[in-house]
C-alpha cells in the first residue's frame, strides 16, 4: 500500500519527510514531491502551500503520478467545537467548503456544482484507524465536519454560521479541497487536524504560539497510521 500525505506548510510534513528512506524528490507545479518509506512502507508527502487551489494542484497531481492508494490531510485546524482545544484532535468524517456560495441563485451554502454535493465523505476504514490511534494518546479527540474556505477565520458571526449550517468541530483551508478531488477520481481519503487555535479574535496569537505543537501532535499520530494502514 502506497499511503499519500499532504500538509498545507512544511511544517506539518517535516519530521515525517525527515523520518523517511530512499527518497526521491520531483517537483510538479512548483510542489515538491518526497517518495520513499516510512517505517518501511511506501509513502509520498507534499507540502502543499495554503489555500483551497494549492491543495486541489496538489491532490491532483499526487494521484496522477505517484497513484496512491489513499490520501492523508495533515496539520493545524481551528477549533469549531466547545470539546477541543489546542492540541487536541479532530478528525473528519466529511468535509465541505463554507465559502462555496451560489446561494443567490437557489442553491444551499457550500454546494459544489458538478459534482452536485456539499459534502465530500472520508473513508470509513481510514477514519475509524486515526480515530483508534488519537485515543490512544493524551489529548482529546472529536469526529465530524471540517469546513474549508480559503479565509484564517477570526470572524465569530462567521464561525457560529459555520457551525450552524453544517455542524462543523472544525475549519482549515485545504481540507474540501483535498476530499472533492478524492472524490471525483476515487481515491479513499482522510483528514486528521491538531488544533491550532479557536477561529476567533485570539486566532493570530494562538496560531503562532502554538503552531509547531499542534503540527507535532498531528505528525505522531499520521505515523502510527502508516503502520497500521499496512498490518491490518
Amino acid at each position: 500500500m502506497k499511503i499519500g500525505i499532504i500538509g498545507a506548510m512544511s511544517v506539518e510534513v517535516k519530521a515525517l519527510v525527515e523520518a523517511m528512506e530512499g527518497i526521491v524528490k520531483d517537483t510538479i507545479s512548483q510542489i515538491d514531491f518526497y517518495e520513499g518509506k516510512l517505517d518501511g512502507y511506501e509513502v509520498v508527502i507534499a507540502a502543499c502551500g495554503p489555500g483551497k487551489v494549492n491543495a486541489a494542484i496538489c491532490t491532483q497531481a499526487m494521484i496522477m503520478r505517484y497513484a496512491p492508494d489513499c490520501v492523508i490531510n495533515t496539520g493545524v485546524a481551528g477549533s469549531l467545537s466547545q470539546v477541543l482545544s489546542v492540541g487536541d484532535y479532530a478528525i473528519a468524517t466529511t468535509t465541505v467548503q463554507y465559502d462555496m456560495d451560489t446561494t443567490a441563485i437557489g442553491d444551499p451554502l457550500g454546494f459544489v456544482s458538478g459534482v452536485s454535493r456539499i459534502e465530500f465523505p472520508c473513508d470509513e476504514k481510514i477514519i475509524h484507524t486515526l480515530s483508534a490511534i488519537a485515543a490512544e494518546q493524551q489529548q482529546k479527540t472529536a469526529t465530524g465536519c471540517i469546513a474549508t474556505g480559503d479565509v484564517f477565520l477570526t470572524d465569530r458571526v462567521r464561525k457560529n454560521q459555520i457551525v450552524t449550517t453544517f455542524e462543523a468541530i472544525a475549519c482549515d483551508m485545504e481540507s474540501a479541497s483535498i476530499g472533492h478531488v478524492c472524490f471525483v477520481n476515487a481515491v479513499p481519503y482522510g483528514i486528521l487536524r491538531s488544533i491550532s487555535d479557536n477561529a476567533n479574535d485570539d486566532s493570530h496569537m494562538d496560531y503562532a504560539t502554538f503552531l509547531s505543537l499542534a503540527a507535532e501532535n498531528a505528525t505522531n499520530v499520521v505515523k502510527l497510521f502508516v503502520r497500521h494502514m499496512n498490518e491490518l
